[in-house]
């Protein structure tokens, strides 16, 4: 991928633009800050506030399930995903997305892939049945979607596996606005050595193999 490629997909992914650049930004003021402590603290705190909007743009983002798109849940038939060397393979479904067969802390989930989503979300279903824990804040985050103003709560995988990948410790938000839907986000990709789509499948390449789980 050259410049002009890279520069036109984050043109399309506006919110993994914005997180990048709040990355680079506190980056770049942690660095200056010994130095320059004004300036790098203020380069700092703008790039805080930036993955902050991320966040909250993201907690946003996922209320479009409610909201005019259906996602059916994918075919019966639909190919499963497997591992090839390196790689684990992803088909798409007939319904044209890529849906994933996941573990989250030893719990079978499906998961929809959005790389349009800069966090993972889950199901309150999902959260129940796999233990997940939502992190204790003073006040939860409200989300509208078309049944009015719901809770969003942040929440922390300790485990969430498919294939020959695996996360831990993985930021997700318990959005109620997805109905049963789950979703890998980008904070999940990135993760990753490597991923593409090539003609109907997605291959993820995770930086550490890991032993694919049997059945």
């Amino acid at each position: 991928m050259d410049v002009t490629e890279l520069f036109d997909f984050l043109r399309s992914q506006p919110l993994l633009a914005l997180a990048i650049g709040a990355i680079f930004l506190t980056t770049l003021g942690g660095m200056i800050r010994r130095p320059a402590p004004l300036a790098g603290g203020f380069i700092r705190g703008v790039g805080n506030l930036g993955l902050l909007a991320a966040l909250l743009l993201t907690i946003a983002q996922v209320t479009r399930f409610t909201s005019g798109h259906d996602f059916a849940l994918p075919q019966l038939d639909m190919p499963a995903q497997r591992v090839e060397g390196s790689e684990t393979r992803v088909p798409m479904g007939g319904d044209g997305h890529f849906w994933i067969e996941a573990k989250v802390n030893g719990v079978e989930q499906r998961f929809l892939v959005d790389t349009g989503a800069t966090l993972t979300a889950i199901s309150p279903r999902t959260a129940v049945e796999s233990e997940v824990p939502e992190r204790q804040f003073p006040q939860a985050v409200a989300m509208r979607t078309a049944n009015g103003n719901i809770r969003a709560e942040l929440a922390t995988i300790a485990e969430l596996r498919f294939g020959n990948v695996v996360a831990r410790d993985l930021d997700a938000v318990v959005a109620p606005g997805l109905g049963d839907t789950n979703v890998i986000g980008m904070n999940l990709l990135s993760r990753l050595a490597s991923w593409r789509v090539e003609g109907k499948t997605l291959i993820l390449v995770p930086n550490n193999p890991q032993p694919v789980e049997k059945s």
